[in-house]
């Protein structure tokens, strides 16, 4: 479990490091509406990925099967079908977004100088997406094999060259341009290329019995409707997820520059606390599709159980540091220019400080139950806790007054702005803890063919 784990996190760290560059960058250099539109691009670039999480979902699934059942040509073969799958929905979905830049950005809500801004970094970084997600399911069917240093050692690249390349370009340093806004796209973009142009290099030579082979591109149709068979579920789930997530978005955002600008940092010093949760499931999720290929599904259940209790701890940890030590971490994001919405920051982590042993289950046990091919209920869950309970208790605590779509009438809310926002989030990941651990219970995930 801690050797697949602990690269993880370092892996993890890494990603983090990149986020926390391009933040540190905009608040130190730039403004808050700048600040403001780098909250909404992340979440637009979340959403790319998780599309393509219909393939890498059921491509950890399958390859860990193979796997765990010592059949390693077949789960080579299930990872050159989810690259060609891949290279298709890369055609579309780059093009969609090519062309729809400006409308997916505007449709959040943010004020026009913002929007704007997030428009033109979009814009630059839309060519790094297929080196992303090439990078992104590569590293899946990798993981499933057991390989946890391929994402590691690509991730370690990318943050080196993001992190010189963003630093230089926004400020002119030495015989760069001074590029601004701009300089932290492109230095996003190219740490992308970079990252899939590695990964896939590995899959290319061979690593953990898995190897690109252009013979077995051609479609297959009995494996690739195995992989949508178990990732369509999971895909659908992550998306809904994001989906539901930028709409939560569009309601801070509707709160002006300052309140959508602390959310966002919020954000990034929360994510520190996804780091132990995100390995230790990426860990759980390899071996309990393992254990299920060796029919041991007492092995993967002791493992659901120790990442849990490993990774419980460190985020309960985590939380500690955001209740106590929130006025020191959201000051080292303040600059001249975004003082007031940094700031704002410090109580949104002390809110969500509390629900870190319910995100730690919904984490590690929707990561596990996936390594199952068990991938309906978490979707049932995230729809429950996100459209059910999450949003529309974010309008009625956000908000002054909520006035009903298509009726005259008009609801008195909360008014607590971004705060209330972050109360609904904490009350959604606690009802989806329960539910999450519930199924966990019932064993069902132990049965599910693939």
């Amino acid at each position: 479990m801690l050797w697949l784990a602990v690269p993880v996190v370092i892996e993890q760290f890494l990603v983090l490091l990149v986020t926390w560059t391009d933040h540190w960058l905009t608040a130190k250099y730039l403004y808050t509406e700048h600040l403001a539109a780098i909250n909404l691009t992340a979440y637009i670039l979340w959403v790319i990925p998780c599309i393509f999480g219909i393939i890498g979902v059921g491509a950890t699934a399958l390859v860990a099967r193979y796997f765990g059942a010592g059949k390693y040509r077949d789960a080579s073969f299930v990872t050159n079908q989810a690259i060609l799958l891949a290279l298709t929905m890369l055609t579309v979905i780059t093009t969609i977004a090519w062309l729809y830049a400006d409308s997916l950005i505007a449709i959040m809500q943010l004020p026009d100088d913002a929007t704007q801004a997030a428009i033109v970094y979009f814009r630059i970084v839309i060519p790094g997406i297929p080196f992303a997600i090439l990078h992104m399911i590569s590293n899946a069917c990798l993981r499933g094999a057991g390989d946890i240093m391929s994402g590691f050692i690509t991730m370690f690249i990318v943050n080196v060259v993001n992190v010189i390349l963003s630093l230089c370009l926004v400020t002119g340093y030495g015989p760069f341009p001074e590029l601004g806004w701009d300089g932290i796209a492109y230095g996003t973009a190219i740490g992308y290329m970079v990252g899939g142009t590695i990964i896939i290099g590995f899959l290319v030579k061979g690593r953990f019995h898995l190897k690109l082979h252009l013979s077995q591109m051609k479609p297959d149709w009995d494996v690739l409707s195995r992989l949508l068979k178990i990732g369509v579920p999971g895909g659908i789930d992550m998306i809904c997820m994001v989906m539901f997530q930028m709409w939560f978005l569009t309601i801070i955002n509707s709160l002006g520059s300052v309140q959508a600008a602390a959310h966002g940092t919020a954000i990034r010093i929360e994510a520190m606390a996804y780091l132990p949760g995100h390995a230790f499931s990426i860990a759980a999720t390899t071996l309990v599709g393992q254990f299920l290929g060796a029919n041991r599904p007492d092995r993967a259940t002791r493992s659901i159980l120790l990442a849990c209790a490993w990774g419980g701890t460190l985020m309960i940890g985590a939380g500690a540091a955001f209740y106590f030590g929130a006025e020191i971490l959201t000051g080292l994001f303040i600059g001249d220019n975004t003082r007031e919405a940094v700031t704002l920051a410090a109580p949104l982590i002390q809110i969500v400080a509390i629900s870190m042993p319910a995100l730690a289950i919904v984490i590690i046990m929707t990561g596990s139950l996936r390594g199952a091919g068990d991938t309906k209920w978490p979707l049932l869950f995230s729809i429950i806790g996100l459209l059910g309970i999450r949003i529309p208790l974010a309008y009625y605590l956000c908000w002054e007054t909520i006035s009903i779509p298509f009726t005259d009438i008009v609801l008195q809310g909360m008014n607590l702005g971004v705060r209330g926002a972050w109360y609904a989030m904490v009350v959604d990941i606690s009802v989806r803890s329960v539910l999450v651990f519930a199924r966990f219970l019932h064993g069902g995930w132990k049965t599910i063919r693939v």
